[in-house]
């Protein structure tokens, strides 16, 4: 039962996040730059290896778990399921 408690509290904090929302942040939001990364959008994911991407960048793929910690400066690309750049946003 101890072990239990632990597990519990470290799959709570991860969970899917929603696809929805705009493409990119808006302007006030864009601590990251993802603004910049906004022609990506529609390509396929692997249009990704051929990008310099310069600190902290998470791909998040269809299904997948992800810590909900905010991180500004980091850039998500959430991949839809047919394995394209559906959107990319700060945090």
């Amino acid at each position: 039962m101890k072990i239990a408690l632990p597990l519990l509290i470290a799959l709570a904090a991860c969970t899917n996040l929603p696809t929805e929302g705009p493409a990119v942040p808006p302007a006030a939001n864009d601590t990251c730059g993802a603004a910049r990364q906004s022609a990506l959008i529609g390509q396929d994911a692997t249009a990704l290896e051929r990008v310099l991407l310069l600190g902290q960048v998470r791909m998040i793929r269809p299904g997948m778990a992800v810590t909900m910690d905010f991180r500004p400066e980091r850039i998500n690309f959430v991949v839809t399921q047919t394995g394209r750049i559906g959107r990319i946003y700060c945090g």
